[in-house]
This record gives structure tokens, sequence and C-alpha cells, in this order.
């Protein structure tokens, strides 16, 4: 009676532990932060995330997972590394930061925006699909990643002009998940612990249809859903980069997965950590849905200004305007005639609420450098999600 009592305790112990998980909390690093943004894995705010994703492994012509960086990924000496470490560069930090933080986990993601030209061709037959899988656990185990991040843009088309694109790309990629996680399992089994698959996926919920995701989310841990860039350089007026509310918005996309039979919580809401502006943008309206004369200059390309920039620089010499229908900010001066859309600790709590709400994994953010130094907008994610 007493040993069955134990085990019923037990048993009610480990269910209310499981319900107490934290909340997902997924950060990009990207490797070329190390150079202009002067941005390393020492910055990291290690006891705030569960997992960092590494941007980005390439694909190489073989159809083979490949090291995107060699310089930054293993080779770039971190004060106090020498070349007899073996290991260097980011790669060697995430281990050493993993050592500090227990919980913290690290998948590379392979792929991007820049490097989904050869998806479709690692995932058009059983042979290219087990070869590709093969090489990417390989790659995983050989520099400590726990896990596998595939961020093909996108199997449904529409990514970066000269990718190639095959109608049977949405039922391939199905099947590519399949021989990853499957590849993936058997390296558990024979190593005595589970790897981790998921992938960051449009917020295009028209796109959402193209895929069956009943079937593609079996493979998966989670889904990473971008829900940011609804307006930027090709829209024809300004417009909010990442709004939780809308027509085109983050609560769309992820009604939409819902709808399509994904698991809430096997779903993680994609939020920027930057924002996107225009210029020469008439007053009216505060500058929000007006058209625009040209792009400026932003913190290190065209129109994108990311937070620790705004926050120290732009939030000072411009007007913050707040859209209750969307829940999330923008600047505007008149006197410059420019606009931006971005995220700040308000809105991002308020979809860190949602997650919450919706019994969503969590949040994923884009990227870790573009925060303060003091991580202000990690921190509010961490407090929203965590308590923490």
């Amino acid at each position: 009676m007493w040993a069955l009592l134990g085990m019923l305790l037990l048993s009610v112990g480990s269910a209310a532990g499981q319900s107490a998980a934290p909340k997902r909390i997924v950060g990009y690093f990207m490797s070329w932060g190390i150079y202009a943004r002067n941005y390393f894995v020492t910055d990291v705010a290690g006891d705030k995330l569960t997992h960092i994703n590494y941007a980005f492994a390439n694909i190489s012509p073989e159809g083979e997972c490949l090291l995107g960086d060699p310089w930054a990924d293993v080779q770039f000496p971190y004060p106090g590394e020498t070349e007899g470490d073996g290991l260097l560069g980011n790669f060697n930090q995430l281990n050493l930061l993993k050592a500090q933080h227990p919980q913290l986990q690290t998948l590379i993601s392979i792929g991007g925006w820049t490097w989904s030209d050869r998806f479709s061709d690692v995932a058009l037959t059983a042979e290219a699909r087990q070869k590709f899988a093969s090489s990417c656990v390989a790659f995983m185990k050989t520099y400590g990643f726990d896990g596998l991040d595939v961020d093909w843009e996108y199997p449904t088309g529409n990514g970066e002009p000269g990718n190639v694109e095959r109608a049977e790309d949405p039922a391939n990629f199905i099947l590519l998940m399949a021989e990853l996680r499957k590849q993936l399992d058997e390296a558990g089994a024979a190593d005595g612990r589970s790897y981790l698959l998921t992938i960051a996926t449009s917020a295009n919920a028209a796109q959402v249809e193209q895929i069956d995701w009943v079937a593609a989310q079996e493979s998966l841990d989670w889904i990473n859903v971008m829900a940011y860039d609804f307006a930027g350089p090709w829209s024809e007026t300004t417009g909010f980069n990442a709004p939780l509310y809308g027509e085109q918005s983050a609560d769309t996309a992820i009604q939409a997965y819902l709808a399509a039979g994904i698991p809430a919580d096997k779903l993680v809401l994609g939020v920027p950590f930057y924002g996107r502006g225009w210029k020469e943008v008439a007053a009216e309206n505060d500058g929000l849905h007006q058209p625009y004369g040209s792009i400026p200059g932003g913190t290190y390309g065209e129109g994108v200004f990311e937070y620790e920039d705004i926050s120290k620089f732009w939030v000072n010499y411009m007007t913050r305007q707040w859209d209750e229908a969307a829940q999330v900010p923008w600047l505007y001066s008149e006197g410059t005639g420019i606009m931006i859309s971005y995220d700040d600790v308000e809105s991002l709590q308020i979809k860190a609420a949602y997650v919450n709400e919706q019994g969503l994994g969590g949040v994923m953010f884009w990227e870790l450098s573009a925060d303060t130094p003091e991580h202000t907008l990690l921190s509010a994610l961490d407090e929203t999600l965590n308590g923490s």
C-alpha cells in the first residue's frame, strides 16, 4: 500500500514538474556578429535562454552540411584560447557557455535566407535526403550541438531569387524532416540521449495550407514561426514590421498553424529585436501606412534598425507612437521624415503574455546582438514567460 502511495505521489510530483517546465526562449546567434558588431558568445546571457540557434551552417554542392564561416565558427581565438586547445571560435565558446548553464542547449541552424538554394536538391530523392541527414548529424555531434534547426526559406517557394524551387518541395520537405528525425533518433539511442529537430517557418498564413503540417510536425520538436518582416522596403507604404494583431500579423500566422493541426506547445512565436524604417514619409497619421521616398541607412544595413541603436539614439530624436490594434509601437519625426516600426519592452511583454495565453511553446527571437548590453529585451521576455 505504502509503495503504491509512494508511486502515486511520485507520479503527481512528476506531472507537476512537467507542467511547471519553463517556456522556451530561443535566441539566434549570428556567426558574423563577431565582426562589425563586436558581439561574442561571451556576451550572451546564458541564464535567460533555454536554447541558442547558431546561424548558419551552409549546404555544400555535394549536398552535405558545411561550416558557414570557418574562422568565426571554429578558428577565431577568444581571449585565453590557443591553437593547442583544439576547437576554437564560437563553437568552443558555446560549449563552455553550456557548461556554465546546464539548462541551455544549442542547435546548429542550417540554411537561412541566403543559403536555402540547395534545400530542394537535398530533399529531392531518398539517397540525397539520407546523405544530407547523415552529414548534418555528424556535424552536430562533431561540434557539440544538441540538435538541428532547419531554416529552409521556403519549401513553399518565394525565397531568395535564384533558389532552386520545385512543385514537389512541400512533400519532399516532410520526407526530409522524417529522415532527419530518423537519423537523430538513431544517434540519440546510441548516445543515450535525445537530439532536437526544429525549423524556422514563414508567418505568411496563405502559405500554411501548402504543407501537410499534421504529418510534418510529427518529426519536429517545435516550429519557430518568423512573425516579422510583414513590411519593409518591398512594401508600397510604411507599415508594421511585426504586428501582434491585424490582417497580416503574428496572430493570424499562429492561428493558421493551429488550424492546420499543430499542437500549441510545438509553436514558438518569433519576434524581432530590430525594426524597419523608411524616409521621406509624410506626416499624415504620424507616418504610419504612408508612401515613402526612399530607405534610410540603418544600424548595419539599409532600413534595418537594431534595438540597441533605437533605444540609445533614435528614441531621443523621434516621437514614440502606439497602435492599440496591432499592439506595437513606432517612431516618427516630421522634421526628418523618418518612420521606424519596431518592438520594445512593452510590445514584447504583450507578445510573451500572448504566448502564455495561447499555450504556445515559447518565444524565438532574431537576434542576440541587437539587444542592449543590459539584455533589456531578453530580460523582458524571460520575466513575462518564466517569472525570472
